[in-house]
């Protein structure tokens, strides 16, 4: 198992129900270990994934998915 950490900047201004809901949504993909965003920097979301099972680009789809426009910050 090979895991890492990207950083998703994402565009629109969510509040604390939409992050966590968008949270719960990456958390459910195969792959994802932990997805979260952090109250002081409320627009980035690191997630480290197994990148054996899933690519940072199947992550920001799934976040585009989602109504959202997103783009990479880097990864960690």
């Amino acid at each position: 198992m090979t895991i890492n950490d990207v950083v998703l900047h994402v565009d629109e201004m969510l509040d604390a129900r939409a992050r966590h809901n968008l949270e719960d949504q990456m958390r459910a993909i195969e792959g994802v270990i932990s997805p979260g965003f952090n109250d002081r920097t409320p627009h980035l979301m690191v997630v480290a994934y197994n990148s054996d099972r899933i690519h940072a680009a199947q992550l920001l789809d799934a976040v585009t998915h989602q109504g959202y426009h997103a783009q990479y910050c880097g990864m960690i």
